[in-house]
């Protein structure tokens, strides 16, 4: 027994040494930031095997969905008139077109919904009066009061003759079939976006992408878009807790580009290849519009993370002021240096985040970056009241940023997400009203706070060695 030992000694670190080789090479291989690479491998040198187990399902991957994005599919969305490149924002607008292939456009009207029992009124009133399509696509959708509610408003249209259809996150939602019974019998559709799949070992998984977006199109005319799910925990009518967020109602020509991001996700999540088509014709003409629109997406099926490129490139053109509002701040180095450079020239730089987020390491990794950003001059308030859940970045008078986006490498880089870039000045005044109410429920963060190393500090510097994987 004794004499085997140093044989299956060094077998065992003969097979580690060539675990480690040939993981490290893959990882190495995809090119990414050399802080999320380190991390990576450092992770699986410490997890033999096991560590395999865990980058196959929840490491970094790349979806390809190009025969969803050839030109003439977008093509057949897009109206013959594109929208000229106009006003302050030009340059972001260009570089929105570059990165996703959306157009730019305009909307008749934008209102901006705070809060559940805003955005589910309206929702559901204008469900009311669908005449022949609604579509809809959330992350989270709960079978509660408020997924009760919103099935019911469909089931009716179904019945009307409306075509009623339903994209859900596998992981997000716990609606289950079943609860959408009464839908489907009364003709309704429901598919799932990234359902768990148990095929060949090497196809890895897609549980770590996820959908999302939040996204509503009724009859081609009117779209929703925010921060919001499906849930009670998003109704302060139900709930004394519930999130603080929001959302966004859209009229006009942007309803068109948000209705070819529901088509495209759809076909790729059914299969249905013709049914870009068939959205074409129930897809009205609309007018142009007074609000300098621009559709932003993102996902792991593109490597240009348009939205964290429209992010860093609106604090960049910054003039005066640079508001932001996210429940989860985990920036990369590019934003960081964007935040820190427009505080450092005396800009107006406010960062408004949850006292407590519902991911604890999350937390603290956000609370990580405080010290370098106060130094720099950037304030930050701790909202407290509820948890924070609005995803917005305001510059200047005139730049909105309204969207499912956090500021944080998962829904840069791994979510599919969906923004809306406005570069007007009604929008930009709307949102600046409602991110400064907000201040007074978030007490300003002060420079020289006391911050203990065993509960905050060494919690924080180690959340933050985490901060390329979360």
């Amino acid at each position: 027994m004794v004499a085997t030992n140093p044989h299956l000694l060094g077998l065992l670190v003969a097979c580690w040494a060539l675990y480690l080789v040939v993981l490290g090479v893959w990882i190495v291989l995809q090119k990414r930031e050399p802080a999320a690479t380190l991390s990576w491998l450092l992770g699986l040198a410490l997890l033999p095997y096991l560590g395999f187990l865990v980058y196959h399902v929840f490491g970094p991957q790349r979806i390809r969905r190009n025969r969803l994005r050839r030109s003439h599919n977008r093509a057949m969305m897009q109206s013959p008139q594109i929208e000229t490149e106009q006003g302050e924002a030009a340059e972001l607008v260009r570089l929105g077109q570059a990165t996703t292939g959306l157009p730019a456009t305009s909307s008749a009207e934008v209102t901006l919904l705070v809060d559940g029992a805003a955005k589910y009124t309206a929702v559901l009133a204008d469900i009311a009066r669908a005449e022949h399509h609604v579509h809809l696509e959330y992350y989270i959708y709960e079978p509660d009061h408020t997924g009760a509610a919103l099935r019911d408003a469909l089931v009716e249209r179904a019945r009307a003759g409306v075509r009623v259809r339903v994209l859900l996150d596998f992981v997000g939602s716990s609606a289950s079939r079943r609860f959408f019974t009464p839908l489907l019998e009364a003709g309704g559709e429901l598919a799932w976006f990234h359902p768990m799949r148990f095929g060949r070992f090497w196809q890895r998984p897609w549980t770590n992408l996820r959908t999302h977006r939040k996204i509503v199109i009724i009859d081609g005319r009117i779209g929703y878009t925010g921060g919001m799910n499906i849930a009670d925990q998003q109704d302060e009518r139900l709930r004394s807790d519930a999130y603080r967020d929001l959302h966004m109602r859209l009229v006009g020509k942007s309803v068109r580009v948000l209705q070819l991001v529901f088509a495209e996700d759809w076909a790729y999540a059914t299969g249905q290849r013709d049914f870009l088509a068939e959205v074409k014709r129930q897809t009205p003409p609309a007018d142009a519009g007074p609000i300098r629109t621009q559709v932003l997406t993102s996902g792991p099926d593109s490597n240009w993370e348009a939205i964290h490129r429209a992010h860093v490139g609106a604090i960049h053109s910054a003039k005066t002021r640079v508001w932001m509002t996210t429940p989860y701040f985990v920036p990369g180095e590019a934003a960081m240096m964007a935040l820190t450079s427009a505080a450092l020239a005396g800009l107006d730089v406010r960062l408004l985040v949850p006292q407590v987020s519902d991911s604890r390491i999350v937390t603290l990794a956000a609370r990580s970056y405080f010290g370098e950003l106060l130094l720099a001059g950037v304030r930050i308030y701790e909202y407290r009241s509820r948890l924070l859940h609005s995803k917005t970045l305001l510059v200047d008078d005139h730049l909105a940023l309204i969207g499912s986006a956090n500021f944080d490498h998962r829904s840069f880089r791994l979510n599919f997400e969906v923004s809306v870039l406005f570069d007007d000045t009604g929008v930009a005044a709307a949102l600046a009203q409602h991110i400064e109410s907000e201040f007074a429920h978030a007490p300003r963060v002060q420079r020289g706070r006391r911050r203990p190393l065993l509960t905050a500090r060494l919690p924080e510097a180690l959340a933050r060695l985490c901060s390329p994987l979360l």
